[in-house]
């Protein structure tokens, strides 16, 4: 950004007479942090090919790719994706192939608010979700001190996933979209490599037994079905409006899509998608462009069947902007909360924020702007998860699970509170923007839930793309 400030050159021209021809690539490594997953170490980018320059700022043929490792979760993730509206004539093609493994992912519970952990178990220094320090009270089967450490929310998990969609014009603006994606995923306890002991050679491990996973496996909530992963086929076919100007980040326009989306490999489910953005220009004289006021309203619900464990958290898109969409929290969805936070069947949201170019330049042969873009986010659960299974072992609407109830050290704290599974969720935010040829954008957003019981401390959520 100092580069920036000091290397602006022609700040005053026009965008429509930008073009740029060829080949442009944009790499840049991974050296991001976020509360779930720690410190991120790899390389991203885009590869964009423009032809002769007539359908810029559009590529010809985009390919994104990334190769990263997270240093708390030890996430790590192999992705690699191709995007064309040119490759075969009047037809969109996005594929992509993704590999990921989370041996330290965090389940956090179902149906949003509900899940009661609440915001104690977040901070402090008695907190139970990879607390390295915190030991469990009591003893072990041969009366010996349990120096195990706590990690009440930890299972793992390792995703294979194949995609393909398309689409095609039925009329101007108007297009039918189909596709198919091919999912692989192993689930389990928590793969922990351990910490050593202070002046000794010897390891603690996180206890895989005092883990929510573990409990609701116990209890059938997770039946065993699902509780080792399984395979999933999607497919989805529905229909797309798209009056964009400029897709990356649109000046003005409506892009919407309704569609199916159903699994036909084990257990089969339907779910009906539906998403309307709009892209209002704000004729308010700055130089470096008029500012836009972008909305998102959205819902996703199952229709049919019940989504096994494995997928719940997947967020079907016809056009992935990033390398994992997944909801609700984190970057795609509801900003401010801990990734995947809500898991359930149904949800409706809407995300608002107003995007602020400041300024734009020219940089080694490279067109520039820098932008910011305050949002307010909120969601609702329409459709709750394996509310009957819940109801099956509460009390009063409530679940208590022993085991957290002696690492809080109250016996009265549940797990789940049916009574709340309804609220609504909201959080509120801003973010600092840095496009390259209107494609290549660097984002960083900051937000905080307001909802009573979801709050996670700032949210900081640093990639690429705007979220919509």
């Amino acid at each position: 950004m100092l580069i920036a400030a000091v290397s602006v050159v022609a700040a005053a021209q026009e965008e429509t007479r930008e073009m740029k021809k060829g080949w442009s690539f944009g790499v840049l490594p991974t050296a991001t942090y976020s509360v779930d997953n720690g410190f991120q170490a790899g390389a991203f980018g885009d590869v964009y090919y423009y032809g002769d320059g007539s359908t810029y700022p559009d590529p010809l043929h985009k390919i994104s790719w990334e190769g990263s490792y997270f240093t708390h979760s030890h996430r790590m993730r192999l992705y690699l994706a191709y995007d064309s509206k040119y490759l075969i004539p009047n037809m969109r093609v996005n594929a992509s192939v993704t590999y990921m493994t989370d041996p330290l992912y965090s389940l956090w519970g179902f149906n949003g608010a509900a899940a009661t952990q609440g915001t104690q178990n977040y901070f402090g220094d008695n907190h139970v979700w990879g607390n390295r320090d915190r030991t469990i009270p009591g003893l072990d089967a041969n009366n010996e001190p349990i120096v195990t450490n706590v990690n009440y929310y930890g299972m793992s998990r390792k995703m294979l996933r194949i995609l393909a969609n398309f689409q095609g014009q039925i009329v101007p603006h108007l297009n039918w979209a189909a596709g198919v994606n091919f999912w692989k995923w192993d689930l389990g306890e928590m793969q922990d490599n351990g910490v050593k002991v202070e002046g000794s050679e010897e390891k603690r491990y996180y206890n895989k037994q005092a883990t929510l996973y573990n409990f609701l496996t116990t209890a059938g909530v997770i039946t065993e079905a699902e509780k080792n992963g399984g395979l999933a086929l999607e497919l989805n076919a529905g229909l797309v409006f798209d009056t964009r100007d400029i897709e990356a980040a649109p000046n003005k326009g409506i892009w919407a899509e309704a569609y199916l989306n159903g699994n036909v490999l084990q257990n089969r489910y339907l779910k009906a998608c539906v998403y309307f953005r709009n892209y209002i220009s704000i004729p308010i004289p700055i130089p470096a462009g008029n500012p836009v006021f972008a909305y998102r309203l959205a819902w996703q619900q199952t229709l049919v069947g019940e989504t096994p464990l494995y997928m719940i958290q997947n967020n079907p898109l016809l056009v992935q902007r990033n390398m994992i969409s997944e909801g609700f929290g984190s970057s795609n969805t509801i900003r401010g909360l801990r990734e995947n936070r809500i898991l359930a069947e149904g949800m409706a949201w809407a995300n608002m924020e107003l995007r602020v170019k400041l300024v734009n330049f020219k940089l080694f042969n490279q067109y520039f702007y820098l932008a910011v873009n305050p949002f307010f986010d909120a969601g609702i659960i329409t459709k709750q998860y394996k509310a009957e299974a819940l109801a099956s072992i509460a009390v009063d609407g409530k679940v208590y699970d022993p085991m957290f109830n002696t690492l809080v050290g109250d016996a009265n704290t549940p797990i789940y509170d049916a009574s709340r599974a309804n609220m609504l969720v909201y959080s509120g935010g801003a973010g600092l923007k840095l496009a390259m040829n209107q494609n290549f954008i660097i984002s960083a957003d900051f937000a905080k839930c307001f909802t009573d019981g979801m709050d996670a401390g700032l949210w900081i959520g640093i990639g690429i793309n705007y979220q919509f």
